[in-house]
């Protein structure tokens, strides 16, 4: 009964509406509001604001919000790691991928998934900080970031591959047949960048900025799919990770061409809270990972014009 009371305030801070979280929860209204005054009577504090209707929580039921998601985290992970005595491992691992990663997540969740059938993975295209927040509330068991730069806090980290940029063009532009660029070069260009919201913008903004350069895209975007749209028409060229070359690779009419002057690299790689014991769907992870070798295949990629 503890643990549901805990829910239902959890899904209130959520909601910030008891009508939507007593749905979030598959109960009444009344069976939740009853929930919620137990738990003040069990902890003999006020938690919630009533006035009638939701108004927030008071400093007390603040903090209370924070453990009881912990609480609830734990317990679920209880429940599956002793599960994987009588049935294996069992669950939904949530997954959040910054969007720079994503053309190489299968190599992960593909070894993954054949080791552990009974776990459906749930990828989510996300920022850094939005990896940060999902795993600081428990609403992510893991993700797949930038290590190096701006790098996360309170987690436990797992390298999985460098990343390196390219500069992806049109075949008839004057690029074409050339075995290198340099950013001063690439700079110059008509450019459709990540925005500035994005780390990997960022990552791009800093290096210029350390060799006295300055990205100006005429368009930005927040998706790389968008950034693949522009380069497309012929009009835009870009800097991309190096792994999207499984993406831009499927075009005749495009040519990718590693940058130098400087080439840079940056690690990306997996993290997961920093706690003990680790959830069992995150250490599954992990241990996965540990066991792959990403950078014989992703770094090992190389671009020749054409």
């Amino acid at each position: 009964m503890f643990i549901r009371q805990m829910t239902y305030l959890v899904a209130l801070g959520r909601e910030k509406h008891f009508g939507r979280a007593a749905e979030a929860c598959n109960v009444t209204q009344s069976t939740l509001s009853a929930g919620l005054k137990a738990l003040e009577r069990e902890l003999d504090m006020r938690l919630v604001i009533r006035e009638p209707r939701f108004m927030g929580f008071t400093p007390e039921g603040e903090r209370v919000v924070e453990w009881a998601a912990q609480i609830i985290a734990d317990y679920a992970s209880l429940r599956q790691d002793v599960e994987v005595f009588r049935s294996g491992l069992k669950g939904t691992l949530r997954l959040g991928v910054i969007p720079a990663a994503m053309p190489q997540i299968a190599r992960l969740t593909g070894p993954f998934c054949a080791k552990h059938e009974h776990v459906t993975v749930d990828v989510q295209s996300i920022t850094s900080a939005e990896i940060q927040r999902g795993l600081d509330k428990f609403e992510l068991d893991a993700g797949i970031t930038y290590l190096e730069n701006e790098p996360l806090t309170h987690v436990r980290k797992a390298p999985l591959y460098r990343e390196r940029y390219v500069f992806v063009t049109t075949r008839s532009g004057p690029w074409a047949g050339a075995s290198c660029i340099t950013w001063r070069d690439a700079v110059a260009e008509n450019l459709c960048l990540l925005h500035e919201a994005m780390q990997n913008r960022r990552v791009l903004n800093n290096l210029a900025q350390s060799i006295g350069l300055e990205l100006n895209p005429s368009v930005i975007t927040n998706s790389f799919l968008g950034v693949c749209s522009h380069v497309c028409s012929g009009e835009w060229s870009s800097i991309i990770p190096h792994t999207f070359s499984y993406i831009f690779s499927g075009s005749e009419d495009l040519i990718m061409i590693d940058l130098v002057d400087p080439v840079h690299s940056q690690t990306i790689g997996l993290v997961a809270s920093d706690r003990d014991p680790l959830p069992p769907l995150a250490r599954a992870l992990m241990h996965c990972a540990a066991r792959l070798n990403f950078d014989a295949t992703v770094g090992a990629t190389k671009f020749a014009p054409v």
